[in-house]
This record gives C-alpha cells, structure tokens and sequence, in this order.
C-alpha cells in the first residue's frame, strides 16, 4: 500500500475551531498513526475513507486519487474499496450479527434478510467462530465478539485496504492484549493493507511498521519498528 494524503479542514463546534493540516506519505502493509485524543486522527481517517469532505487538497490510496478538490475528483466512500472499523464498531442495534455483516455486501440502507445465503457471510461467521452467534443481537455479544462482527463487515466486501479507528480503545486490557493478537494474525494471513490509528503506545509497539506521530491535526513525527 502506498498512500499520500495532504488535507486541511477547519471544524467548528462552538467557540472552539479546530484546524487539520495532515500531510504525509507512506508505504507498506501496516501504518500505524500515533497521538493523544483529539489530535486529529480520526478527523483524517474518515476523510480517506470518504466520510467527511476535506476543504482542500488531496488523497491518493495505491495509485488510485480518491480526493482532490482542486481538480474536482471525490470517490464515493462505496467505491473507494476500503473497509473501516469505528471506535465504537457502529453496529446495528436492530440486526443480528449475519445480517450485521451482510451490510457491508449492500447497496443502499435495505435491511438484509435475517437468514439469509452468502457464502462469503458464511465465510467469515466461520473465520470469527461467530456461527453460534449468528442470529443473536449486539447487545446479546461480548466485547471481543463485537469486534469480530465489525471486523467482518470491514471485510466481507473484499476491501483493497483496512482502516482501523482505536480499534481496542473500548476493549478492557486483558481482552485488548488478546484482540492484538487476532488482529496481527489475521493481517498477516489476509495479506491485507492496514492503516491503524490510536493514542495508546502498546498498539503502536505491538503493529509497528511505518509509525507516524500527530498532533494538533499535524503529522509532527515519523518511525519506523
């Protein structure tokens, strides 16, 4: 994976603004984005993603330009083929978990059938060890199990890279120390391109690669583990 991002937002809530300036190249399969709560990171995740619209410059992912406002280019976040993780996984409350990973198969917001075939849902019940789970509610499932449908659904529509926002920041520790190890597992055995952000150093040590330091919504430092 190669990716180039050179963005500038200013968000408003209230009397405070915010400023981001992130700008940064990297390459590699894992990039880790490293810095303390409210620097940024997420701000720029989801633009890469698609899910907020920079006020200028310019996204490229493995060649491809996903955003540049000057010459007017901004892929829809359907296409950019990139599978996003929220903080919280952003499950459906009102689905159970087959059709909770279905979603991501959908075009548009029709609710998939409760019991309905896809082999590549099948696929990846069976890959989580969700099976036994695969009728039953969100809130029916513990934290780890949370995460595995949400991973899931990240992946089912085949995404050319993974996007991964705290992705064990809701996890207590020895849970967070497991789930590490999972995810590290099944990045190798995928193959997969990850960019990872967090504000926690052991994420950071543990996935290592291209390690970059934000703050304040700028990209201030770089590493390499």
């Amino acid at each position: 994976m190669s990716i180039h991002v050179d963005i500038a937002s200013t968000l408003r809530s209230g009397a405070r603004t915010f400023r981001l300036r992130a700008r940064f190249a990297a390459a590699g399969k894992r990039v880790v984005i490293y810095g303390a709560s409210g620097a940024g990171k997420s701000q720029m995740l989801k633009a890469i993603a698609g899910l907020t619209r920079p006020d200028a410059g310019r996204i490229e992912l493995s060649g491809r330009v996903l955003f540049d406002r000057a010459a007017r280019i901004e892929v829809s976040p359907q296409r950019r083929r990139v599978g996003y993780l929220f903080q919280d996984y952003a499950l459906f409350p009102h689905l159970n978990v087959r059709q909770n990973i279905a979603f991501g198969l959908q075009r548009g917001w029709r609710n998939p059938p409760r019991r309905g075939d896809s082999a590549a849902v099948d696929y990846w019940l069976h890959a989580f060890e969700l099976d036994a789970v695969a009728q039953q509610a969100p809130e029916q499932l513990s934290g780890g199990q949370r995460q595995r449908v949400a991973l899931a659904r990240a992946l089912v529509a085949e995404p050319a890279a993974l996007l991964l926002d705290e992705p064990f920041a809701a996890l207590d520790p020895a849970l967070r120390v497991r789930m590490r190890a999972e995810l590290d597992a099944l990045q190798r055995r995928l193959d997969i391109p990850m960019l990872l952000i967090t504000h926690d150093p052991d994420d950071a040590a543990h996935f290592g690669g291209q390690v970059l330091t934000m703050a304040d919504g700028v990209i201030v430092g770089e590493r390499f583990l």
